[in-house]
């Protein structure tokens, strides 16, 4: 099969008799670009590394036993931290037919799933009916990669018409394109176009629930998606949300009792389980915050992208339970098992806090909390809610400056942070609303400082700064309308003078979006739009339908 030639291939298996079986039949249809992982960890590394065209995994990546990841959590880890691309063909190989594994594989919907023992010709057959869906969908996978999300939207429908073996996966990417564009009514059109045509297409009638919750139509999502569960009972993914929705309803009880029904029924799913210990935690039901923190932790233990927060969220709940013990074991733990590094020594200082809390030695706990700000402010993977956690303490102990110092890190954490708005939140909710004053002076200086750059910049003649500067601005002041206007006019100044650039395009027509919502009548919408239509016809560009 000379079409399978160029063909790269990572092959993930601890059994060096099935690697060898697995390449000989590679071999034989022309595939010989094939590496190896043994394990989780190693393939991990590997995809860092390279990008595989595919990737075939073994599920029972530690022979079955207790230790180390199998093949669902890998592939868990591998899409959650995109070390992979989503056109990458992932099948995974397993010789049990036990519902808990086929369900935990379907749940992750790797491109496809083969039991064992299996014959060249089956294997072959799969790859090829997933390379060919690949081939046909790659343009639009490239032109989402790019940011080019009208250019995609243009692609799926063109697709539509011409390659009808495959409109049920364009129709699928054109729904998330507009999701992506947060077009949630846009996006639910199409989920129910499809199910006009397929009404049993349960992951159509999920996208329809998604979209329902995005437009905070939280009634509708909760009866479609108990009807979908109803209709598939096994549909993880729909338990995943119908939680969420119960909780934005307010009924947090309910969701924690979902997501105990989706653990029972597929137990492995790691962020499943963390999400379980959150509801239970703040539902006082400590006894199960506990088995499922301490599920999440020794799930996690074998995995490369392991987070020293989870051994917080453990440390936190057997505080409330009074247990300083084995809250004192799982800190040992925590400092053995993880690598050294400011997220780590982060969430050490906050958990030996905590039971210094407990033991009511609160010049101690200051002490700790203190470290555990200083560390924070040089981590790079911490989460917003443990950022938000660790301020909301340090706030308790009087330790002002240094819950300060993390709101405004938030704000100017340039890859996960959060708005002027909801840091000055933070500090009322806290009820410091001296704080959240200084704090909203402070965004305000930046947004002016920003716009103050942004003309130095563009009168320099240095428009990527000047958009780099601004853009970063509406990040932290979403809802700012100066702000908003010099970022518009700064892309469209660069794409006038420096070319057309379909990523950036898009952008500033998302920020013309929001500036229409947010100040309709504002008498700079017409000449934004005019000049942005002018640069597309001089760059040749077609004005989208």
């Amino acid at each position: 099969m000379p079409e399978f030639s160029e063909l790269s291939v990572l092959i993930v298996d601890p059994s060096p008799g099935m690697r060898g079986n697995l390449q000989n039949m590679l071999s034989q249809s022309s595939i010989t670009k094939i590496d190896y992982a043994l394990g989780a960890g190693t393939a991990i590394r590997q995809l860092a590394k390279k990008a595989y065209d595919i990737v075939l995994c073994e599920y029972d990546l530690d022979g079955g036993g207790a230790n180390g990841q199998d093949g669902q959590q890998l592939l868990e880890d591998l899409r959650h931290h995109r070390r992979i691309a989503p056109d990458t063909i992932f099948i995974m190989l397993t010789s049990e037919g036990t519902d808990s594994k086929v369900i935990g594989a379907a749940e992750l919907t790797p491109t496809d799933y083969v039991l064992k023992p299996f014959t060249v010709d089956t294997l072959m057959a799969r790859i090829g009916r997933a390379v060919d869906r690949r081939n046909a969908l790659l343009p639009v996978y490239r032109r989402i990669a790019e940011g080019s999300l009208r250019e995609a939207l243009r692609l799926c429908l063109a697709g539509l018409d011409q390659q009808p073996r495959y409109a049920t996966e364009f129709a699928r990417l054109q729904a998330e394109t507009h999701a992506a564009l947060d077009e949630w009514p846009e996006a639910e059109l199409v989920y129910h176009t499809v199910l006009a045509l397929r009404p049993t297409a349960g992951w159509a009638q999920l996208g329809v629930a998604g979209c329902q919750f995005a437009q905070q139509r939280y009634e509708d999502a909760r009866l479609g998606l108990e009807r979908l569960i109803a209709l598939y009972p096994r549909f993880m993914a729909a338990y995943d949300l119908l939680a969420r929705t119960y909780q934005a309803l307010g009924q947090d009880i309910q969701a924690k009792k979902v997501l105990e029904d989706a653990v029972a029924i597929s137990p492995h799913m790691v962020r499943r389980l963390r999400h379980l210990g959150e509801l239970a935690f703040a539902t006082d039901d400590f006894g199960l915050a506990e088995r499922a923190f301490r599920a999440v932790v020794g799930k996690a233990r074998h995995s490369e992208f392991r987070s020293p927060e989870d051994h917080v969220n453990l440390v936190r709940t057997l505080v409330r339970k009074g247990d300083a013990t084995q809250a004192g074991n799982v800190i040992r733990d925590l400092e053995r098992s993880l690598r050294a590094g400011p997220e780590t020594e982060t969430c050490r200082a906050l958990a030996a806090a905590l039971v210094l809390d407990l033991a009511g030695s609160e010049t101690g706990a200051a002490a700790e909390l203190a470290r555990a700000a200083a560390a924070a402010g040089l981590a790079q993977d911490l989460s917003n809610q443990l950022r938000i956690g660790l301020a909301n303490a340090c706030l308790q102990h009087r330790l002002d400056h240094e819950a300060c110092g993390l709101v405004l890190g938030m704000m100017n954490d340039g890859a996960r942070g959060i708005t002027a708005e909801q840091a000055v939140d933070v500090l009322e909710k806290a009820g410091r609303h001296d704080l959240a004053v200084s704090v909203g002076q402070r965004a305000t200086q930046q947004a002016q400082e920003a716009l103050s750059e942004t003309a130095a910049r563009l009168g320099q003649g240095e428009h990527r700064a000047a958009v780099l500067a601004i853009t970063a601005a509406v990040r932290r002041a979403p809802r700012n309308v100066p702000v908003l206007l010099a970022a518009i006019q700064a892309i469209l100044r660069q794409l006038d003078e420096l070319g057309w650039e379909a990523p950036l395009a898009e952008q500033a027509a998302q920020l013309m979006a929001r500036l229409r919502k947010l100040d309709p009548a504002n008498g700079a919408l017409e000449h934004l739009a005019q000049q942005y239509g002018t640069t597309q016809r001089k760059y040749g560009i077609a004005a989208a339908a």
